[in-house]
């Protein structure tokens, strides 16, 4: 079993802050991003939208929660101690899992058998809807 990834959160509050925290890190990403590109002002001007800095703010987010990996027996192990709900996707017939506990007990998990990189990404997508975005998007409004 081994974790990826560095950001857990011991509440609500401390996810809106670093959710606030990528924002700057999210529109100096895009800017560059349409430099290498060759945008010109004008076509920066219409397609580097406020959409596309939240959607590089929710990725930056979301690729450094942390996720932990393991066999289907450590998840079981660690979910019977675990006194919050967890939502399961994937087959329950597969050798490894990947999840990510948020800070308002309430966990989602990923199984799958080869690719973990590949299960990483899509449980951080699924923890990042499931369980953030309500809350650090609220919090820009």
């Amino acid at each position: 079993m081994h974790t990826v990834g560095t950001a857990t959160f011991s509440s609500m509050d401390d996810a809106r802050e670093r959710y606030a925290d990528a924002g700057p890190t999210a529109q100096t990403v895009v800017r560059e991003v349409a430099k290498a590109m060759a945008f010109d002002r004008e076509e920066y001007g219409e397609r580097v939208t406020s959409d596309v800095v939240e959607t590089a703010r929710d990725v930056l987010f979301a690729s450094s929660l942390a996720v932990t990996v393991g066999t289907r027996e450590e998840f079981d192990d660690w979910r019977e101690s675990y006194e919050g709900e967890v939502s399961v996707i994937g087959n329950e017939n597969v050798d490894r899992v990947v999840w990510h506990a948020g800070p308002d007990e309430e966990a989602v998990a990923a199984t799958f058998q080869n690719e973990e990189e590949a299960a990483v990404s899509t449980l951080r997508r699924q923890a990042f809807g499931r369980l953030y975005r309500e809350y650090v998007e609220r919090s820009e409004s």
